[in-house]
This record gives C-alpha cells, structure tokens and sequence, in this order.
C-alpha cells in the first residue's frame, strides 16, 4: 500500500535527486517537493522545470521542514548531512539515500546519531549515465532497474515500507540485501569498472601519440570508456568509501589479467580463446536477464 508524505526534501539534487522528483510528480505521493543544494543554480532550474515546489536557502531550514529527506549528496560528505539533520530534523523524520556505497553510510550514522536511527532506510537505485547534474534528470530513468534497499535489523517497519513505496512509484523494481553483500556485489560490478575505465583513458592519454590513439580509436574503445565520463568527484568518493571491497575486485581482477598476460606471452590461444568464450557465455546470459525486464 503506497505512502504519502506531507514534505519531501531532496539533498543534493543532481541527476538521481533530479530525476526521482522528476518521476514522483503527479503520483500524489508527497503533497509538497522541495530540495537543498550548494549549487544554486541547480535549484533556480529544478524551480523553472517544474520539478520541485521550493528550495529553502539553507540546509538547517529545509531539513527542519521535511518528513522525507532522501539523501545525494556524495558519499563521504553523507555524514556532514547526518549532522544537520540530527540538530534541525523533525524527531520523526524518514531519511533514506541513494549512496553506491551503504557500508559507510551506516557507519557515518551510527557516528553522528549515535546508534543507527531506526527511521534511516540505506537505499541505491542502479540506475544512473555518465552525464551529471539535475539538467540531466529525466522522469524514466529507473524504470525497469533495481534498487536495492539494505534496512537493518532494527529498521522501522512502516519507513522501510513508505521508501520501498516511493521507489515502486518510480518504475523500478525494489529488492533488500544486507549491507555487506551489496557493498561486494557493486565492487565488483560497478567500482571495479569504473575504475578500469577511468585508468585505460588515462593512460592511453599520457603516451606521446595520445592524439592518433583517440583519433583512430574505434566504437569499441568508445563503448568500454563511456563511463569514464562520469563525475570524479563522486567517483573518487566511492573508490575510498568501498575501498576494502574495491581492493578485493582489483586484486581479483589483476589475477585474471595476469593470466592472460602469460598467455599472450607464451602465445597459449586455447587459453585465450578459452577465456573468451567463457566471457562471452557469460555476458550473453547477462543480456538474456536484460531482455526479461530486468536491468542491474
């Protein structure tokens, strides 16, 4: 059964922040939307969009007015927010976030609240582009993705079931998971590719002929290194706040690279060819999950 909230705030209002007000405009499920971010210009056009009722002009004013504040800002600056909301916030206030990362975000609330607030729900919708900012926000951007709640023991039930509402508003599909499992899920999945992206880009750009390399670079150097046009602050932020999961991924991964490294040298192609199929195999199944509706 959907929730309604009377005030839902949005903290950091970039493109996750953009687009869930974006998608929940019209559901009826909060009577009045409104958002806080450094960027003023980011609220002047969130207001002139439509896409939000009000941006009070401080985060102490805005926090003290919500029943629902989702949380976006990035992910080691989490707990500074945590902080405001525990000297200004309403005593029954929901919050819940949209952080890569929900290890840290548990741990930035137990540290600022002192124990972990039951009416806290961790939240990450998969979804997302290598574009940035509200400008880029787009009502039908988690429809047919995940995401992924992680609720503690001791979370509240009817908050985790006003967020879990609010997602299914959206389009996407809601699935739990503990923190810990999401933390090495996404490692792997996302942190892990995003820094093989950001590190193949920069290093082709620091050899001498950087300019023909880019030049002559084909469509699949351009499909693999997309996501290297991500934000990197946001970035930099998750590598360190997953960093224990992180270092796993690339420690497994350059075992992986390794090999086939010494296969290359040893010009070994049924290994290669081997591994190749066996990827392939792999993605395929991926694609099929894709084609069900099914998006991660």
């Amino acid at each position: 059964m959907s929730r309604t909230v009377d005030t839902l705030l949005v903290v950091g209002l970039g493109l996750i922040g953009g687009s869930l007000v974006a998608a929940l405009r019209g559901t009826g499920f909060a009577r009045r939307i409104t958002a806080y971010n450094r960027n003023r210009a980011s609220l002047d056009y969130a207001l002139g969009a439509g896409l939000i009722d009000a941006a009070p002009r401080s985060l102490e004013e805005a926090v003290a007015e919500a029943g629902l504040i989702v949380v976006g800002v990035p992910t080691l600056t989490v707990g500074a927010v945590f902080e405001t909301i525990r000297v200004h916030g309403r005593p029954d206030v929901l919050i819940t976030d949209v952080a890569s990362v929900k290890g840290s975000v548990v741990q930035a609330a137990a540290q600022v609240f002192g124990q972990v607030p039951p009416r806290l729900v961790p939240g990450h919708p998969i979804a997302g582009a290598e574009k940035s900012g509200v400008e880029a926000a787009r009502a039908g951007l988690f429809e047919r993705h995940r995401v992924i709640l992680t609720p503690l023991a001791d979370t509240d039930a009817e908050a985790l079931t006003t967020v879990e509402a609010m997602w299914r508003l959206t389009g996407a599909e809601v699935v739990r998971m503990e923190v810990a499992a999401h933390d090495r899920i996404l490692a792997l999945t996302s942190h892990l590719p995003h820094v093989l992206a950001f590190a193949l880009v920069d290093s082709l750009a620091r050899q001498s002929a950087s300019d023909d390399i880019f030049r002559f670079a084909a469509g699949g150097f351009r499909d693999f290194t997309r996501i290297a046009s991500s934000d990197a602050v946001m970035w930099r932020d998750i590598a360190l706040a997953n960093r224990g999961a992180l270092l796993d991924a690339i420690d497994g991964f350059t075992v992986t690279l390794d090999a086939l490294r010494a296969a290359v040298a040893a010009g070994d192609g049924a290994t290669l060819e081997q591994v190749f199929v066996r990827a392939r195999s792999a993605r395929e199944r991926y694609l099929r999950w894709l084609e069900q509706g099914i998006q991660k």
